[in-house]
C-alpha cells in the first residue's frame, strides 16, 4: 500500500493516475487513509487523494463535501466533480453553496453534481433561483433544466422573460425537456 500512495503522492501526474486503479482494487480498507490526505498541507496531495476516493464505488459523500470548502479552487473543482460520481442527497446543501464559488469551474460542477442528485435538490435550487445573484441562478436553472422536473415550470416560466438570454436559454431548453416545447409570447 505504502508503495502505491508513493506514486499517488509522486508529484508526476501521470504515475499518480496509474496508481489509481491498483490502489481501487486494495479495496475500502485504504479509504480512510485517503481522507486523510485531503486534509494535507499540499493541495496537490490534496487534490490526488480526492481523485482517488472518485474512483472508488463505496466512497461516502460526507468524506468529499468538506473540500468543496477548499481554499485552493482545484480542489474545490474535483470535490464537486468526485460528488458527480457519488450523487447523494446529504450533498445538496453544500452543492448549493458551491453554486456561488467564485471559481466558475467548481460551480458548473456542482450543478452537474445537483443534477446527479436530481428531485432531491430542486426545492433548494427553487429557492436558489428566487433570491441569488444572475450568474448563480444561470446553474441552478440550467440543473433544473436537465432535472426534468416539473416543479420548475413556474419558473421557467418566469425566466423566459428575464434580461437574460442565458437564463431564457436554459428556461426554453428545461420547458422543450419537459414536453413543453412550445413558442411562449408575452401578451
Amino acid at each position: 500500500m505504502q508503495d502505491l500512495l508513493a506514486e499517488l503522492t509522486s508529484g508526476d501526474d501521470t504515475r499518480a493516475e496509474n496508481s489509481i486503479s491498483a490502489i481501487v482494487a486494495m479495496g475500502a480498507p485504504v479509504i480512510p487513509t485517503l481522507v486523510d490526505l485531503t486534509r494535507a498541507d499540499d493541495a496537490d496531495l490534496r487534490w490526488w487523494a480526492v481523485r482517488a476516493l472518485a474512483a472508488f464505488p463505496t466512497t461516502r459523500p460526507d468524506d468529499l463535501i468538506p473540500l468543496l470548502e477548499d481554499s485552493q479552487p482545484e480542489v474545490r473543482a474535483v470535490a464537486a466533480l468526485a460528488l458527480c460520481s457519488h450523487p447523494h442527497e446529504c450533498a445538496v446543501s453544500a452543492l448549493i453553496n458551491a453554486l456561488a464559488d467564485r471559481d466558475p469551474i467548481t460551480a458548473g460542477l456542482a450543478a452537474k453534481a445537483l443534477t446527479k442528485i436530481g428531485s432531491p435538490s430542486v426545492p433548494d435550487l427553487l429557492e436558489v433561483m428566487a433570491n441569488a445573484p444572475t450568474g448563480v441562478r444561470i446553474n441552478a436553472l440550467r440543473a433544473l433544466s436537465e432535472i426534468r422536473d416539473h416543479r420548475a415550470i413556474p419558473t421557467m416560466m418566469k425566466c423566459l422573460s428575464e434580461e437574460s438570454a442565458v437564463l431564457q436559454y436554459w428556461a426554453q431548453e428545461g420547458l422543450d425537456r419537459l414536453g413543453l416545447n412550445m413558442v411562449y409570447v408575452k401578451p
